[in-house]
């Protein structure tokens, strides 16, 4: 199969684009076909430091984690991570390389198609198959001139296209029709099958509706994938966790929804811990009930924090703290609970000084390089609860721009390549660290969680890691996937033979 790829592209966002690409990535893994992701443009604040220091989309991750291949950027040479509600760093080869408007980019973006071409053909030379992610939909048709990552992606790389609709809004029938109308005729050409997304009851129901669609489009519906309460990473802030909460039990851990947050998926593993209960907060009364509350990253820790202040949600942060309540922050939470915030370079804000929310004794300063690597801290506290944990690792990595010093009430308590990194008060109840991935393994948590409980900690206590977590989720949506599709049909369309 060396060579050969396929492109899955969707009628809208969130249609289940990224998640079929995981299944289907382990389907080929499962059936002895060395397959690699491959999405030329993201946009999102959920991202990740691959084993070179370099950033890319968390979505391709996991479709490389699916894939039992190592991620690498060349997975995704472009990533747009917002910075607002006009601007976007942009982000190539895992490299920033500015920020920019819609504007600026739109006129920017042309330039990429050459080498994103380039990175996608090399990518191709080291696998058996590609499997493609298109964004949004290809039928934008007032945005085709500026296109590198649908349509024009895949005709860069001589791609057969899947197209997926979602039935679960209703509508489906429409939306797939009016795609594949509003596509050019060699667009079209490209469109060997459809799939219907997250189907809720019996497939019976739908079949005169598919006959009608496969007489009107002139391609086959492929199959019908029911819906699948499907737990791994989501790919930016369209998530649905947001509104809901994750898990049960007698711990409540409140997640601070910022404006701008970014690399959520830290607190995914919480939700695999007994008898803890995620939820995130958007208003002050959604922290009454927490037991720990925790500030996330973001992408604009300045103005996320100004934005907290108008919401209100500072005061139930600081009076919890206060109450002896555990507080974690987090990268740009972190930077949230320093005492004093300065940016007079504009970094992150036009606003050069701001005081923090004053929770431990430090400094941030930001400064224009940014910090990304994958890194590994131990735990090295000299007074307080944390002394009991000495010595364990936590793994992770870091996204950061920003400097702390620390005062004189300012005690370490996790250590990075014999540096401080995390610091807390003396209490040790509100403690912060630029460690993403710290809960991955679950024992820190569960440390967290037994001393909330007033319980001794028990770092040798047996928990279902992310890892195992994310290998159970693989092989369920691929045999659901497997089962659900003409997977006959599909590897016939890899082959660039008809369906």
């Amino acid at each position: 199969m060396r060579g050969k790829c396929l492109m899955i592209q969707g009628t809208a966002s969130s249609v289940g684009k990224s998640v079929l690409c995981s299944a289907l990535l382990r389907i080929l893994h499962q059936d002895g076909v060395r397959a690699a992701p491959f999405k030329a443009q993201n946009m999102a604040l959920n991202s990740y430091v691959t084993k070179d220091g370099l950033e890319m989309g968390r979505a391709q991750v996991t479709q490389a984690q699916a894939a039992c291949v190592e991620p690498e950027v060349r997975m995704n040479p472009v990533l747009l991570k917002p910075v607002g509600d006009r601007r976007s760093q942009v982000i190539v080869d895992g490299r920033p390389v500015g920020s920019m408007s819609a504007m600026e980019y739109h006129l920017y973006k042309p330039g990429l198609r050459r080498h994103i071409r380039e990175v996608y053909d090399s990518l191709e030379r080291d696998y058996d198959c590609i499997i493609l992610e298109g964004a949004g939909s290809p039928a934008e048709i007032n945005l085709r001139d500026g296109d590198i990552v649908n349509m024009s992606m895949a005709e860069a790389a001589d791609a057969p296209v899947i197209l997926v609709g979602d039935i679960n809004p209703g509508g489906v029938f429409a939306s797939l029709l009016g795609t594949v109308m509003l596509l050019t005729e060699s667009e079209r050409a490209r469109v060997k099958g459809v799939i219907i997304n997250k189907f809720r009851g019996d497939v019976s129901i739908l079949e005169p509706g598919l006959r009608m669609l496969e007489e009107r489009i002139h391609v086959p519906v492929l199959g019908v994938i029911p819906w699948m309460d499907v737990e791994l990473e989501d790919e930016d802030s369209l998530t649905e966790r947001f509104r809901r909460a994750a898990g049960q039990g007698d711990l409540n851990v409140s997640v601070v929804r910022l404006r701008h947050i970014s690399n959520f998926t830290d607190f995914q593993a919480l939700t695999l811990q007994p008898g803890v209960r995620v939820t995130y907060a958007e208003h002050p009364d959604d922290l009454c009930n927490a037991d720990i509350i925790i500030l996330p990253g973001t992408k604009n820790t300045i103005e996320d924090l100004i934005d907290l202040r108008n919401r209100g949600l500072d005061v139930p942060i600081i009076r919890h703290a206060r109450r002896g309540g555990t507080v974690i922050g987090i990268c740009g939470g972190y930077q949230m609970l320093a005492s004093r915030l300065l940016d007079p370079l504009h970094v992150e804000s036009r606003v050069p000084e701001i005081t923090g929310l004053g929770l431990i004794d430090m400094e941030v300063t930001f400064s224009p390089e940014k910090r990304t690597l994958q890194s590994t801290g131990t735990i090295q506290c000299r007074e307080g609860w944390l002394q009991s944990l000495n010595g364990q690792i936590l793994d992770g990595y870091e996204i950061h721009a920003g400097q702390n010093t620390p005062g004189r009430n300012a005690v370490p308590w996790l250590t990075i390549r014999g540096e401080t990194d995390g610091l807390c008060n003396p209490a040790g109840n509100v403690l912060g660290t630029y460690l993403h991935g710290l809960f991955d393994d679950g024992l820190f948590f569960s440390a967290l969680a037994s001393r909330q409980r007033h319980e001794s900690p028990d770092i040798s206590r047996p928990c279902q890691t992310m890892d195992e977590f994310r290998e159970h989720e693989f092989n369920r949506i691929a045999d659901i996937v497997r089962a659900s599709l003409d997977m006959d049909a599909v590897r016939r369309i890899i082959r660039g033979e008809q369906p």
